[in-house]
């Protein structure tokens, strides 16, 4: 069968637009079974996360038809957006953007790990789900391979390779050490820890996490050596804090100016530094404009992580070699004839998955 990708990226989308078709993990499986029955495909996959939506599909259908299902399913706004947000790929090209995505060199941040696991997630729900089949799995399990082979091969992930490093390396830059600072992170799920725990190895004084399952809070702040805040009350110990990460999947704005304005009276011009990797967005951007306040959300962080790029440019070169290796070795196995390289309704065989 044919494999096609559609998707949006960090870098044909920003934020704005990105949060507004940004899916939460509990809505994939319904998502899943409604992507099967109202369109032509047979297999699909779901990929969201902060930085790209992307619909891996296979199916008997033209390429192109199948796409144009796909993006008719993705555009369920009331407005339209245009096409230049979204990419599209087919045969080699689809598989060569799945290699690329779980191994980072798709990333924001170049050779980031986070996305793997992402990805492998996303593959999880599909399988648990039944709607992949054999080419879709034969193709993400090649995939995940690769993404094993470039880490163990290359040094594309030297250097900071994770959105939580890059806000470390933000926070460096606008406080002159880390040491006596306090941090706080809203949302206690895996990127506002992984980012604490950047935070402390860096030698930020304490930590408060604060969440709306105070449980949660309460064991990642033990697990970390911080204290746990009830979410409704993180207001209480603001005076305190220089840094705030947050990242959670509240679909409205955790803090905003109205909230923050008020507490700003008494930090005696202290700067705060505000870190918003959440999409959609849980900071309120007109809260850049308060005095002694810095915003950045998780584009912002785009500069930075352009400058591990340029420290890592001879890696990617063979990395895509391998990645194209690998890319000629699926199409040439067994289950992948090289008609399919060009999208015509050839079935697929393969064996059952072995998830990693």
């Amino acid at each position: 069968m044919p494999i096609v990708c559609l998707g949006l990226n960090h870098r044909t989308a920003p934020i704005t637009v990105r949060e507004r078709y940004a899916l939460v993990e509990s809505e994939l499986p319904e998502l899943l079974g409604r992507l099967l029955k109202e369109t032509s495909v047979d297999e699909a996959v779901i990929l969201s996360t902060c930085n790209r939506v992307e619909i891996y599909a296979a199916g008997n259908d033209l390429p192109q038809h199948m796409l144009n299902e796909l993006r008719t399913f993705l555009v369920t706004k009331e407005e339209a957006d245009g096409d230049d947000i979204f990419y599209e790929h087919t045969g080699e090209a689809s598989m060569v953007h799945l290699f690329e995505v779980a191994s980072g060199l798709d990333s924001m941040v170049l050779g980031e790990t986070e996305i793997l696991g992402q990805l492998k997630d996303a593959y999880q729900i599909a399988l648990e789900n039944k709607t992949t089949g054999s080419s879709l799995n034969k193709a993400f399990q090649k995939g995940f391979n690769v993404a094993k082979q470039i880490r163990t091969e290359t040094n594309i992930q030297r250097g900071s390779v994770s959105v939580a490093n890059v806000a470390v390396e933000l926070a460096s830059k606008i406080f002159d050490q880390l040491q006596d600072r306090t941090v706080m992170v809203i949302g206690a799920g895996e990127t506002g820890e992984k980012t604490a725990r950047a935070l402390l190895s860096r030698g930020a004084k304490s930590l408060i996490v604060s969440n709306r399952s105070f449980e949660r809070a309460e064991t990642m702040a033990k697990e970390l050596g911080g204290e746990a805040v009830d979410f409704d009350h993180w207001q209480s110990v603001f005076d305190s804090v220089d840094i705030i990460i947050s990242s959670t999947s509240a679909p409205d704005y955790v803090i905003d100016r109205k909230k923050l304005e008020p507490l700003q009276g008494s930090r005696q011009h202290h700067p705060l530094l505000l870190v918003d990797i959440a999409v959609p967005r849980d900071i309120e951007p007109e809260v850049n404009f308060m005095e002694d306040v810095y915003l950045y959300n998780i584009d912002d962080l785009q500069s930075i992580a352009d400058d591990y790029l340029r420290l890592r440019k001879e890696e990617i070169v063979k990395c895509e070699s391998i990645v194209k290796e690998k890319v000629r070795e699926l199409f040439d196995s067994q289950s992948y004839s090289q008609s399919d390289r060009k999208g015509p309704e050839t079935p697929a065989t393969g064996a059952e998955p072995v998830v990693n």
